[in-house]
């Protein structure tokens, strides 16, 4: 499989195929099989990121940085990414399939901010 192909900006729907946003990072984990010694065990597929600083670190580092500061100052809950364990992937095809609920996780984070802090303030909004 071709993890930045296959995965990295595609669609994530959670187990109900409820849309939670786009993969934006892939995190891989490098682990020593003999404490140090020369023979190393191959790196393996740990979480998938989700969160527009995550996004915004591909682009340039700095631009994380701001992102984040911009986030915290205008209230937003979580400036962190959400990864999501490799494990609970259940399928990649067109979207990537994730075993978790949209809801019960942070990844609508952003979502749920727009939602309450301007859409609702438009007359019709809600």
């Amino acid at each position: 499989m071709d993890v930045i192909r296959d995965v990295l900006d595609n669609q994530l729907v959670d187990r109900n195929q409820r849309k939670m946003g786009k993969v934006d990072g892939v995190v891989i984990e490098l682990h020593d099989a003999f404490g140090g010694q020369s023979l190393r065990q191959p790196p393996r597929l740990a979480y998938i990121e989700v969160g527009v600083t995550t996004l915004a670190k591909r682009l340039n580092p700095r631009l994380a940085s701001l992102v984040a500061a911009i986030a915290s100052k205008w209230g937003a809950k979580q400036s962190e990414p959400f990864r999501i364990p490799w494990s609970k992937v259940r399928d990649i095809g067109i979207d990537v399939e994730v075993d978790v609920e949209a809801e019960a996780t942070p990844a609508l984070g952003y979502e749920k901010w727009l939602r309450d802090r301007i859409i609702a303030r438009i007359p019709g909004g809600r």
